[in-house]
């Protein structure tokens, strides 16, 4: 049964939604897809192209919120089929561990991640997907780069809110930084 999101039980309307913003730590899941080699090498990171709210343009991971009563590794699933398409085909491991934790706070000196709306938990996920990863859901593009473009200053610079340091961290973890 595929249900409507806003229809979906523990679903905040959007008052309900800002008014938790205001009072209590969000989880989110933060997911930054990967392609690996046949030895299971991390060969390209994917990143969004996003307009963001400020009107700026934004590379970004995929992430997003994790509903009431849904499993972290099917939130995970949903960012990507959401942000990549359904033909994405993550591999997600039979239980998926966050390589980090992440917290946003909507003073950005606190922890170096920044999200002006909230206080944001996000688990943080290296997923590799196996298929045609397209933009959706509002993204300007979607790109496939090199562990050393992405560590590079002028794609880190494109990075808003700290995200290129939850990219960095990723390659530190997979042993892909350059």
């Amino acid at each position: 049964m595929n249900m409507d999101l806003d229809a979906r039980p523990g679903w905040l309307s959007s008052g309900d939604l800002e008014s938790a913003r205001e009072r209590l730590p969000i989880l989110y899941v933060d997911v930054v897809p990967v392609r690996v080699d046949n030895r299971g090498l991390v060969t390209h990171v994917g990143l969004l192209l996003r307009a963001m709210p400020d009107g700026s343009i934004s590379r970004a991971l995929v992430s997003g919120r994790v509903l009431y009563a849904e499993r972290v590794r099917d939130a995970v699933v949903r960012h990507i089929e959401k942000d990549l398409g359904t033909l994405a085909l993550p591999r997600l491991a039979p239980s998926p561990h966050p390589f980090t934790v992440n917290e946003y706070f909507p003073d950005p000196v606190v922890t170096g991640l920044h999200d002006p709306r909230q206080h944001a938990v996000a688990l943080a996920f290296v997923v590799p997907c196996d298929g045609t990863c397209e933009p959706s859901q509002g993204a300007l593009e979607f790109s496939w780069l090199t562990p050393a473009e992405c560590a590079s200053e002028a794609v880190r610079a494109e990075m808003t809110g700290g995200q290129d340091r939850v990219v960095m961290a990723a390659l530190a973890h997979v042993g892909a930084l350059p």
